[in-house]
């Protein structure tokens, strides 16, 4: 750690916490999040990695739509959109008549991009109401949250951050954020432990999910839960597809894991909604995205061989769809995914392949 606080903009405090400094580089003007190559100019994602990752969502849709009794308009919500590349996905591989009753919402701050199929409806905010499926791929990572650090008398201090990434150990941690530690993630009294405050998230997780009249609401992240909470926590950096260190300068997305067991308490509470309604509340459901792909038909198993005798082309395009089912749900990689699963008012669409 280091004292220095250069490098703020006229105008900007010298060092502030971690969950404004990033809300400034990644949504501010100029921000990150708001160029025009996308997220897809940086990282790679499920939703970039293969195309079947989007037909395994409209698969998902559609047995939303089957517990919802087929409404006449099912909504589809891609929240942190990207450039409206899961929409399209899922738009394409919907059967037809699917389709035709989908209403489909790209919810992202970043401009329209051109050329996006029409049908697709692009804001910066949920829609008020919600019925069919939610999806925020990667989202709640992008949620900044401020980082503690332990002192060397063993008490968490807010951590600092100046533009060019410099840092030094602030307040005590006190209120909200100190009852969020205590419970999600507590920290021993060792000097240089580190945490970051999910409670920005469970407050974005809670209100996406309080917008749901009916049917689920996906949350998918790389996350930890309180029985595993890396000791030094995840906060990260990424740049033309590499990680790097995380400066809260514009240059780069800053991304930590989700604590995704905090996040489901969250909206475990929101789906209650008030007093004497009668939302149907499963509990929210935790599982890693190999078995939540591989419930969607999604398993990265070989064809047969004796195919490649009788169809030689179709035995290529299934053994290329294989492999890039395979990346999907590779342990050590995007198989370790989280995703947290809320329904409201319908039974939860693969709690039967669990």
């Amino acid at each position: 750690m280091t004292d220095e606080t250069a490098g703020a903009l006229p105008g900007e405090p010298d060092a502030r916490g971690w969950r404004a400094a990033a809300g400034t580089a990644l949504y501010g003007p100029g921000g990150f999040y708001r160029r025009p190559e996308g997220p897809a100019g940086h990282f790679r994602t499920s939703v970039h990695a293969s195309p079947l990752f989007a037909r395994a969502v409209a698969r998902l849709l559609c047995r939303v739509d089957a517990a919802l009794g087929r409404p006449a308009v099912l909504d589809f919500v891609d929240m942190g959109a990207g450039r409206g590349e899961l929409a399209r996905g899922v738009l394409a591989a919907l059967p037809a008549e699917v389709a035709a009753r989908t209403r489909a919402y790209a919810v992202e701050i970043a401009e329209r991009p051109a050329g996006l199929d029409e049908r697709i409806v692009w804001r910066g905010e949920i829609p008020d109401e919600v019925t069919g499926l939610l999806f925020a791929n990667e989202w709640l990572d992008n949620v900044p949250v401020d980082v503690v650090e332990v002192d060397a008398a063993g008490v968490p201090r807010l951590v600092l951050v100046a533009r060019d990434g410099s840092e030094r150990l602030g307040e005590p941690v006190t209120g909200a954020a100190a009852d969020w530690l205590a419970r999600w993630w507590p920290l021993p009294a060792e000097e240089g432990l580190r945490a970051e405050v999910g409670l920005p998230r469970d407050e974005a997780w809670a209100s996406a999910v309080a917008r749901l009249a009916r049917g689920l609401a996906v949350a998918v992240d790389y996350a930890h839960t309180v029985d595993t909470r890396p000791p030094f926590g995840t906060l990260t950096g990424f740049r033309e597809g590499r990680e790097t260190a995380p400066v809260p300068d514009g240059s780069c997305d800053i991304t930590a894991h989700v604590a995704l067991d905090a996040c489901a308490a969250a909206s475990s509470e929101a789906a209650y909604g008030t007093p004497g309604t009668a939302r149907v509340r499963p509990r929210p459901r935790l599982l890693t995205q190999r078995a939540a792909l591989r419930a969607l038909d999604i398993t990265g198993a070989r064809p047969p061989l004796a195919l490649a005798s009788t169809d030689p082309a179709g035995y290529v395009r299934a053994l290329a769809s294989a492999g890039e089912a395979a990346e999907l749900t590779a342990a050590g990689g995007l198989g370790d995914f989280g995703w947290l699963l809320q329904p409201v008012g319908i039974p939860d669409p693969l709690e039967a392949d669990a």
